[in-house]
């Protein structure tokens, strides 16, 4: 579809006001007590997430580790140990085996950074916004140095 033809159409259904279609917009008169549409978040909803990021986090590195799984004095994991064992005795396993130890690694360090990235951003992002709620509140204080009341802050949205 050509842009003047997507216009036209716009156009059209103006002319028709017709309620057929209706694109990006919500119904004009959603009722008392319906919610907005926008996206909340609370201060417990960040936390519960971070602190399920922090679990998992700690979960797949006690358990997922098997490069580190029955490390040796050397500190060479069983598998490692495994793969060139079965390489040193002629088994190409061996060194597939190296290799699947190596990928899983890399890709178990992956998931743990996203888990730890989750975790922390998540716990900046409450920080910070109680951050910026403490310097709003302190800048709407009233003539006399009170805090405005909401009925106050509200007249500013209307």
């Amino acid at each position: 579809m050509a842009w003047d033809e997507w216009e036209q159409l716009k156009s059209d259904t103006v002319e028709r006001n017709s309620t057929q279609m209706r694109l990006n917009q919500l119904p004009a008169d959603r009722g008392a007590g319906s919610p907005a549409g926008d996206l909340v978040v609370n201060q417990d909803d960040l936390g519960a997430v971070g602190h399920d990021a922090y679990l998992l986090y700690e979960d797949l590195q006690a358990g997922a580790d098997i490069a580190g799984a029955g490390a040796n004095k050397e500190g060479v994991g069983s598998s490692h140990q495994a793969a060139a064992a079965l390489t040193s005795h002629g088994f190409a396993s061996g060194g597939a085996l190296a290799t699947t130890v190596d990928i899983w690694t890399s890709q178990l360090k992956t998931v743990l950074q996203a888990c730890a990235h989750i975790s922390d951003h998540l716990d900046f992002t409450k920080k910070l916004h109680a951050q910026e709620d403490a310097k709003i509140g302190a800048v709407l204080l009233s003539s006399d140095g009170t805090a405005l009341p909401v009925s106050r802050i509200s007249k500013y949205f209307q």
